[in-house]
């Protein structure tokens, strides 16, 4: 995912040359073409995060179309302040790519784990928010992303992860897209957790013959309130569901929009994230999805118990 993110960068700089590249400490090989043939767009910053963040306001204030890429939890945790002041109070047109979203580090501990990101970006104001689920989409927001006038966080999955996105899908910042079709429980997923919301869908309808869907906001902020509100009426239940803190999180995101938007409705949700707390484990990202139950098997059995339950 971050390999196409960067590509699809790239690609879009060969023919609009407003379009600037600002890392941070990302290697030597990273765009190496980009640097070679635009020589005069591409900079590479030290461990200096803070600064790329004023470096593209001003050059957003110019006239150009940064991109600025580095850690996740670097470009949010460390420029909390200059995202806030220097972009999001101007807002100015500048595209953050944070890098491993998630548990996507979890070898590297919790410096390095982004498990709140989507909580700390989402409440700044002018500050739109995306979560591609795959390769595909990603090329797909980041295309649309050129001709956004407002500051963009995109966050980039590990990589490798299955593709369930189409070409042929309208990918475009603010639009969720209904993945499958729902009978009494809709699962509204962003980012990776769409590929498993999906496993977990599936195998509900095959083994327990509970038929459910899958709602993916590839968007966090601002929601597609509209398919929102044609489909949340329609179901008994919903599970959100996140790889982040559901605390302030995308899951939240949806109940303030059910407690704005829908009051009257008998629609239960539950939410499904990670704790309030500092990722304590070591090992893979699939290792710490096992530890904190973001799989299909846990998905399966709270679907299970929502509706056996209802029918008691």
């Amino acid at each position: 995912m971050r390999k196409k993110c960067l590509d699809t960068v790239y690609n879009l700089a060969k023919t609009n040359k407003k379009i600037v590249f600002i890392g941070s400490d990302l290697g030597p090989n990273v765009l190496e073409d980009f640097k070679k043939k635009f020589s005069n767009r591409f900079f590479m910053e030290g461990v200096s995060e803070q600064a790329i963040v004023g470096i593209a306001a001003g050059m957003a204030m110019e006239g150009n179309i940064p991109f600025v890429n580095t850690i996740s939890t670097f470009i949010t945790r460390r420029c909390f302040e200059q995202i806030v002041v220097d972009l999001c109070l101007h807002d100015l047109p500048v595209k953050l790519i944070g890098n491993g979203g998630g548990l996507v580090y979890a070898p590297l501990g919790p410096t390095h784990q982004s498990i709140e990101d989507l909580s700390i970006t989402r409440v700044i104001p002018n500050l739109s928010v995306v979560a591609p689920c795959d390769a595909v989409e990603m090329e797909g927001i980041v295309r649309d992303s050129v001709n956004y006038k407002h500051p963009l966080y995109i966050r980039i999955a590990r990589g490798g992860e299955k593709i369930i996105s189409h070409k042929k899908e309208n990918f475009k910042i603010g639009k969720g897209l209904l993945k499958k079709k729902p009978g009494s429980i809709l699962f509204i997923s962003t980012g990776v957790m769409t590929q498993k919301s999906l496993d977990a869908s599936y195998e509900l309808e095959k083994k327990y013959n509970i038929k459910s869907g899958v709602l993916h906001l590839g968007t966090v902020k601002p929601l597609d309130r509209k398919i929102l509100k044609y489909w949340i009426p329609r179901v008994s239940h919903i599970i959100t569901v996140e790889e982040n803190i559901t605390v302030g999180g995308f899951g939240s995101s949806i109940l303030e929009f059910m407690n704005e938007e829908l009051t009257n409705i008998k629609t239960t949700i539950l939410r499904v994230g990670l704790p309030n707390k500092f990722v304590e484990k070591y090992g893979s990202q699939d290792e710490l999805h096992e530890y904190f139950n973001l799989t299909k098997k846990n998905l399966v059995s709270l679907a299970r118990k929502l509706v056996y339950k209802k029918s008691k």
